[in-house]
């Protein structure tokens, strides 16, 4: 969940944006187009005028999906035409403007970029038109499971996976090194902790009131082997949470043992806020999305940062809660959505699987800086040259786990981000029960967030 502005994660941020003087292949060159970030409608060019015109409803990025709009238009020989709409650029923003424009049957809204834990909400209101089982089977091949998993709702693919995002652990090689970190193993946020106290350094993670918040949260309980919802349901009284089970609490003590080792604004701090850290603070170690790597090098070109900071990153897997289980990393990204009210269905599901191909995911992942949920795309020069971390991205992506997949998303995220906040509080013994018990309140309809 990339994710400029506040990042969810995609999160996180959705589409963040690539640092001044960011060096680019000459692929990424020709496909970017500046241009096309200044208006908040953007069409695409070339192609022929007689065929359907469909509207695409983008996050905010740098430019790249209204190219691969531009890039899809032309190969379609004239069959349709992608003209793109910006969507707001906080996340709660673009759920609630496509929410209100859907519920009014809108028929403009042809393709939307739509956050994997809106998903359930959108299909099961029947706001998404369903995906036909050819176009299922194509899209899904030789994709990392995880973007699959974020892109269903019922057992069903009710979205076509464009790109996913996960959250990598950086760390500085030279203090790693003098505390006797053997990077190259799996390492637990306990023996981070430890490291963080032995050097005198700090741990940045996200304790911002935010979505941020819970994607940490829902992370660290995969990665202890539970589930923020254990049993699922549309009826809010049925869902069973699993935030005071075992996995739960052993999450609340990481949280909290964390925050003791943490930068001073901790309570306010969000993945750019860590990222800063990261770069000139005290952070030894932290865990982001990637676009911190291309934003350190776009400080360096700039001049605005010695190059000696990034020449000393190091990166790793998410970090275990347990020594013998593996992490479950977050997951973010965006998938393609057709409107259910669409008048141009087929054509809109023929746009959707030419934005989404393994070599337009390659391209947006260069151009725009957010990774790829078709693997092949790990494999692209232009990939590599520019995400050297590329690889382990992958990795990440094929252990990472979705937020909690639940209509009711909304209620269970904002009731974690009330009970959990400020993490420095965090009782383990308390706070995952306090929680539970207030999510379930406001899913009765007891209580107001």
């Amino acid at each position: 969940m990339r994710m400029a502005g506040s990042r969810s994660p995609g999160g996180g941020r959705y589409g963040a944006l690539p640092p001044p003087g960011r060096r680019r292949s000459r692929r990424a060159l020709a496909g970017t187009a500046v241009s096309f970030v200044a208006a908040s409608v953007l069409s695409g060019c070339g192609g022929g005028t007689g065929g359907s015109t469909l509207v695409w409803y983008t996050n905010p990025d740098s430019g790249g999906q209204a190219e691969i709009a531009r890039l899809c238009t032309e190969e379609s020989g004239g069959a349709y035409r992608i003209e793109t709409s910006q969507l707001p650029r906080e996340a709660s923003q673009q759920r609630e403007q496509l929410i209100r424009r859907l519920a009014a049957n809108d028929s403009s809204i042809d393709l939307m970029s739509l956050d994997p834990p809106f998903i359930p909400e959108f299909a099961q209101a029947g706001f998404l038109a369903p995906v036909p089982d050819g176009v299922a089977d194509r899209v899904t091949e030789d994709v990392v499971q995880s973007a699959i998993d974020g892109a269903m709702w019922d057992d069903e693919l009710v979205a076509l996976p464009f790109w996913a995002n996960t959250q990598l652990l950086w760390f500085k090689k030279s203090v790693a090194e003098a505390a006797g970190l053997d990077m190259d193993q799996p390492v637990t946020w306990d023996q981070l902790v430890d490291a963080a106290e032995q050097q005198g350094t700090t741990i940045a993670a996200q304790g911002a009131r935010a979505e941020s918040l819970t994607v940490w949260l829902n992370a660290l309980i995969e990665s202890a082997g539970g589930s923020i919802i254990e049993e699922n349901s549309t009826d809010p009284e049925q869902i069973q949470l699993g935030l005071a089970s075992d996995a739960g609490i052993r999450a609340a003590e990481v949280m909290r043992r964390v925050a003791e080792v943490t930068p001073p604004a901790f309570s306010t701090a969000n993945e750019d806020a860590n990222a800063t850290d990261f770069e000139q603070g005290d952070a030894a170690f932290m865990v982001n999305w990637p676009f911190v790597y291309p934003r350190a090098l776009g400080a360096v070109e700039a001049g605005t940062l010695d190059p000696s900071v990034p020449e000393d990153y190091g990166w790793a897997l998410y970090p275990r809660v347990d020594e013998d289980e593996e992490s479950a990393p977050p997951l973010g990204g965006i998938n393609i959505a057709v409107g259910a009210f669409s008048e141009k269905v087929d054509a809109a599901y023929e746009a959707a699987e030419c934005i989404v191909s393994a070599e337009n995911q390659a391209r947006y992942f260069v151009s725009d800086g957010n990774p790829a949920a078709h693997r092949a795309a790990y494999e692209d020069e232009d990939v590599l040259e520019a995400f050297p971390q590329a690889p382990l991205i992958r990795d990440s992506l094929e252990l990472a786990a979705p937020r909690p997949q639940t209509v009711y998303y909304n209620e269970v995220s904002g009731g974690i981000q009330r009970e959990y906040h400020p993490v420095s509080t965090i009782d383990p013994e308390r706070t995952p029960e306090s929680a539970a018990e207030l999510i379930s309140a406001v899913l009765r309809g007891e209580q107001l967030l």
